[in-house]
């Protein structure tokens, strides 16, 4: 499934990324730029669920709740559409967060586009990287192997 990110959209989003730190869970936060593309899969997710504004713990585990869920959002910055051949990533001390599902979504920077790839549990995610698939403290996933977002 594809978002096209209005100008406007992406404009409030930046404000907020520049007004607030959205980098609260360890050390490894990334750069503004990378809370940027973090912060519209984010954002873009809570209006396609139609998830309202939600205080969440002051560490920043888990990007929204949605049906007893705890959801943390994962985007990556890429320049073509996604393929189901490409990899997620994710970080082996992300997982000691207080999410119990993830979502991954990526950003074509090229065309504006969100894209949301699926959905894993966190018991799937290590279950199927325990084949071979971790590398160092990475985690990968490919798009293939991700849950269609119409079953969350």
């Amino acid at each position: 499934m594809r978002i096209k990110l209005s100008a406007e959209f992406k404009e409030s989003v930046l404000k907020n990324v520049k007004e607030n730190n959205a980098g609260k869970r360890y050390a490894d936060n990334g750069s503004k730029k990378d809370q940027y593309i973090g912060m519209l899969g984010e954002t873009a997710l809570k209006n396609y669920f139609k998830i309202k504004y939600e205080p969440l713990d002051d560490k920043g585990d888990c990007s929204f709740h949605y049906y007893g869920r705890k959801i943390d959002v994962k985007t990556m910055a890429i320049n073509v559409d996604p393929d189901t051949e490409f990899v997620n990533s994710f970080k082996a001390n992300e997982k000691n967060t207080q999410a119990d599902t993830y979502i991954f979504t990526s950003f074509n920077q090229r065309t504006s586009e969100l894209f949301i790839l699926g959905w894993v549990s966190l018991d799937e995610l290590l279950e199927k990287t325990k084949k071979g698939k971790k590398k160092i403290n990475l985690y990968k996933i490919k798009n293939k192997d991700l849950n269609p977002i119409s079953t969350l």
